[in-house]
């Protein structure tokens, strides 16, 4: 577990640029949220505890805020060799098992998440419709206890953003586990 809040991409960088696979056979660039107001790039895995504890309530928001003009993508970039969990294939069975309403991409390379900054899973990335980060962080104050949750930060975020609003903070630590870099 890594709880950590020092972030390569700052607030206000424009969302870099990648063109990386799907779990649904097609492959998926930054132009092709380009028409929705915001979009969230979520750092995700299979395996992770907290990827897992969160999943329903990332999935929860996904459905909700597709509806506003908001597009989610999850990136999984961890090593699949020493984490086979984490393979293409394993993917295509968590996406289709969770129904999954957004992209979910590998970055085999690793490259994305470099550019990204990306930290730990889950690590949330909230971008405007310029793709220029607004917020980044945790999703909620509770991992582990959904009904205990007393701060929904990515949600609090969105709204503040789909009002014209300032995110403030336009960060938070994330909390998860370290991305797996291939050796």
């Amino acid at each position: 577990m890594a709880e950590l809040d020092r972030f390569a991409l700052p607030t206000g960088s424009k969302a870099p640029e990648f063109s990386l696979p799907g779990t649904d056979g097609r492959t998926w660039a930054l132009r092709d949220f380009e028409s929705q107001k915001l979009l969230v790039v979520m750092f995700w895995c299979n395996h992770c505890p907290y990827v897992l504890k969160w999943e329903d309530r990332a999935i929860e928001l996904a459905r909700r805020y597709g509806p506003k003009g908001v597009a989610f993508a999850a990136i999984n970039a961890n090593d699949a060799t020493g984490y086979p969990d984490d393979s293409f294939d394993r993917m295509v069975e968590r996406a289709k098992a969770k129904g999954y309403p957004f992209p979910y991409l590998r970055d085999e390379s690793q490259d994305v998440a470099r550019r990204y900054g990306a930290l730990v899973t889950p690590h949330p990335m909230l971008f405007d419709r310029e793709r220029k980060l607004l917020y980044q962080g945790r999703i909620d104050d509770n991992p582990d206890r959904p009904d205990a949750v007393r701060h929904r930060y990515l949600e609090e975020a969105l709204d503040a953003a789909l009002a014209g609003r300032r995110v403030d903070p336009p960060t938070r630590s994330v909390l998860g586990c370290s991305v797996k870099w291939v050796p």
